[in-house]
């Protein structure tokens, strides 16, 4: 018994790194993937470029909407950086090693920069609220010493919550397997590979996503529920629909996001096959952040506008 325990405990201590397994699985499929992938993350980098370009140097986007946008686009950039080259590097080597230290970074990295998506866009619906139900005050309200204290805030207050998630989560002890059913270290993965009851870690998982994705979607819900109300009161079709217009692309953009981001983190980990868990990561980590950009700047005039003249200005 006393040699069992020996052993049990070395094993506990030998893993030192985890094998991101990825799309191993899918058979003289690695180089298409590799090449679908890379054309989605340039695709990312290059549109939220330029729309953090126009919003910076046009003059007419130089409104709150355009600056939480303009920060969103940043986010977007730091948020796909974090999974989407390794795995890039995964598929190119088609080794899936990544160490405790890494796979930390990452996992914490990803939380931030998600839960910061999170708060930007209720800050962003906030916005619209105020833009659309109390225009008189619109200026008053959301004035540029607003929109930064809200920015600031959207990226700062995840820190805590993100750093002692995980903590909390890589304090477990790992032993058996080191093989991780994912192309990232995402929570749900990990927690599968850890010894010993994780019930308090998955309490702590469901409080957080509770804290930085239900309590701001339901923000949302109530913020668009007085802008549908109030948009419905204006008499006039063209005013309805203008008004409806300035927001309906970030109502797009909340309930994909929010939508795979509920199912992932608020689902129980025994009812969340390894697959499925997979392909809904692929939503929000690859699929949604290539739609954002488009969303925002094939419904948005504005965008177009400037998009127009800075090609003019460039040819």
């Amino acid at each position: 018994m006393e040699k069992h325990l020996k052993t049990e405990k070395s094993n506990m201590t030998t893993i030192t790194e985890f094998v991101l397994l990825g799309f191993s699985d899918i058979l003289n499929s690695q180089w298409i993937l590799f090449g679908i992938f890379l054309v989605i993350y340039l695709t990312i980098l290059m549109c939220n470029s330029i729309i953090i370009l126009i919003t910076r140097i046009d003059p007419v986007l130089q409104t709150p909407m355009y600056f939480f946008l303009n920060n969103f686009s940043i986010l977007e950039i730091c948020y796909v950086t974090i999974t989407i080259p390794r795995m890039l590097m995964d598929l190119l080597t088609q080794k899936g090693n990544i160490s405790l230290v890494a796979c930390a970074a990452q996992m914490c990295f990803f939380l931030l920069f998600g839960g910061s998506e999170c708060l930007l866009l209720t800050a962003m619906a906030y916005d619209r609220y105020v833009a659309i139900c109390n225009p008189l005050l619109y200026p008053l309200i959301i004035n540029h010493k607003v929109c930064i204290q809200l920015a600031i805030a959207s990226w700062v207050s995840v820190v805590p919550g993100g750093i002692g998630q995980t903590c909390q989560i890589f304090s477990l002890p790992f032993c058996g397997s080191n093989k991780i059913n994912h192309f990232f270290c995402d929570v749900p993965a990990i927690l599968k590979l850890a010894c010993g009851d994780t019930f308090l870690n998955e309490i702590t998982v469901n409080l957080a996503a509770v804290v930085y994705v239900m309590v701001p979607f339901l923000l949302i819900i109530v913020s668009y529920g007085k802008i549908i109300a109030n948009i419905l009161k204006v008499s006039s079709a063209s005013g309805r629909a203008k008004a409806f217009s300035t927001c309906s692309s970030h109502l797009i953009v909340v309930i994909l996001f929010y939508g795979t981001a509920t199912i992932t983190y608020l689902q129980p980990k025994t009812n969340q096959s390894e697959g499925t868990g997979k392909v809904i990561s692929l939503f929000y980590t690859v699929l949604i952040p290539i739609l954002n950009p488009i969303i925002y700047t094939l419904r948005n005039k504005d965008i177009m506008v400037a998009l127009r003249k800075l090609l003019s200005r460039l040819l």
